[in-house]
């Protein structure tokens, strides 16, 4: 599954015109991760703008306003949004300690644009709280050990969904071409669709 979520990561970021490398290759299970090893993807945007500033929850506008970053995926899919007891554990945070973030910073050394932005730490999960105190709560704790970012898989699916052309063949990607026909056999709907619905009795 961790292969399958990766992907999609990085279809998303590549869909929204950033360079991604995978951190590595392997999975590992059977010890604890190296430092090198806490980080899934780096991005970088060959293009971005200052005059972006993103938002702690990533959409695919505050994309833009980004240069450089380091994703943590958690595919954890089994839950619809991360509680503060869960981010407590520590695990979501591994790949923003002293030493990741060094191993991180060595991978862009040759990147690095001096007179840009600074490298961000964006972590990927299924959701964050909607409802306060738990929404506000989860933020602070997130941003005390270092995320710059959240980015959730909803927010990804929904942007891919929107992406995708019902006319169009992706042949190059398993996962767009998927997509596709979850829309050409109207499995999906827009979310733009949704906004509206009709009144009862209509």
């Amino acid at each position: 599954m961790a292969s399958f979520d990766d992907n999609l990561v990085r279809e998303y970021f590549e869909l929204n015109g950033c360079f991604v490398r995978q951190a590595r290759k392997y999975a590992v299970q059977s010890r604890r991760k190296r430092a090198d090893e806490e980080s899934d993807l780096l991005v970088i945007n060959p293009s971005p703008q200052r005059s972006v500033t993103p938002s702690f929850q990533l959409f695919a506008a505050d994309l833009a306003g980004l240069s450089r970053a380091v994703v943590a995926i958690k595919g954890w899919h089994t839950t619809k949004a991360v509680t503060p007891t869960m981010i407590r554990k520590g695990d979501l945070l591994e790949f923003v300690r002293k030493e990741a973030v060094e191993s991180a910073r060595e991978a862009f050394a040759d990147l690095a644009d001096a007179d840009g932005p600074g490298m961000a730490k964006i972590l990927v999960l299924p959701g964050i709280p909607t409802q306060e105190p738990q929404r506000s709560e989860s933020i602070a704790l997130l941003r005390e050990h270092g995320v710059d970012h959240v980015l959730t898989f909803r927010t990804i699916l929904e942007s891919m969904v929107q992406r995708v052309e019902s006319n169009q063949s992706y042949a190059k990607s398993d996962n767009l071409q998927l997509l596709r026909l979850l829309r050409v056999y109207d499995m999906v709907k827009s979310p733009q669709l949704e906004l509206f619905p009709n009144p009862p009795g209509r």
